[in-house]
């Protein structure tokens, strides 16, 4: 029942993105398998708007204190939310993530672990990293254009703005199972990773990369040419 809810929100959603927003989609995922779909996160429209580009039904990793409501929150959950708590490295729903992607399925995360208020890129978490270690998926960078001038931070209704969904081609990682005993060994991957990836998702939109540092320190991303590789 689930599925057939899901799909006629999608139809809905995607004829309305079109009328409204003049919506369009550029690419596509992997028609078979389990893909990590990596987007940039700027609006509260980003998930329908990226889900109704993609011919494929797909599970959202998402902060699970974005709807405090409990019978939303199980409708929500079947038609593909995975609540993630924020602060933390929530093992329940990376698990459930882990688990979807093994079994074939698509599931998509948000690797700068909440909107921009500005609509700017900002700093790669390390969980999409997690993800990929245990499952070595191909991960697929995506670029939301619009979507924080049709709903930007604070506003209260939508704005009639373009928005186009670019889906990048899929990434996948040369070393996917760092040895579990070495931490400082799985740190590094799971930063590289990240940095990989939003530095994809930023040369789709054609928009400078998240600077990132330690304490302060400001530089810019590692180019994504050591470590990863376009999927043929």
């Amino acid at each position: 029942m689930s599925g057939l809810v899901y799909g006629i929100l999608w139809l809905l959603v995607r004829a309305s993105a079109r009328i409204l927003f003049r919506y369009r989609i550029e690419g596509t995922l992997p028609k078979t398998g389990g893909v990590l779909v990596a987007a940039n996160h700027a609006s509260y429209v980003d998930i329908p708007l990226l889900g109704c580009g993609m011919r494929r039904r797909a599970w959202y990793l998402g902060r699970s204190d974005l709807f405090p409501v409990p019978v939303l929150n199980g409708i929500l959950r079947r038609l593909g939310w995975i609540p993630l708590r924020p602060g933390r490295l929530d093992r329940e729903a990376f698990g459930k993530a882990i688990s979807l992607i093994q079994a074939g399925e698509v599931v998509v995360i948000f690797p700068e672990g909440g909107r921009s208020h500005d609509g700017h890129l900002r700093q790669p978490k390390s969980g999409i990293g997690v993800i990929v270690s245990q499952t070595g998926c191909p991960v697929v960078p995506a670029y939301l254009k619009g979507t924080f001038d049709v709903l930007p931070t604070g506003a209260r209704w939508l704005r009639f703005r373009p928005v186009t969904v670019k889906l990048g081609d899929p990434l996948t990682f040369e070393k996917g199972h760092p040895k579990e005993h070495d931490k400082g060994d799985a740190k590094r991957f799971y930063q590289l990773v990240s940095r990989t990836v939003i530095t994809h998702i930023a040369a789709l939109g054609n928009v400078p990369p998240p600077m990132v540092g330690h304490e302060g320190e400001r530089t810019v991303p590692e180019q994504p040419t050591t470590g990863a590789r376009n999927a043929e």
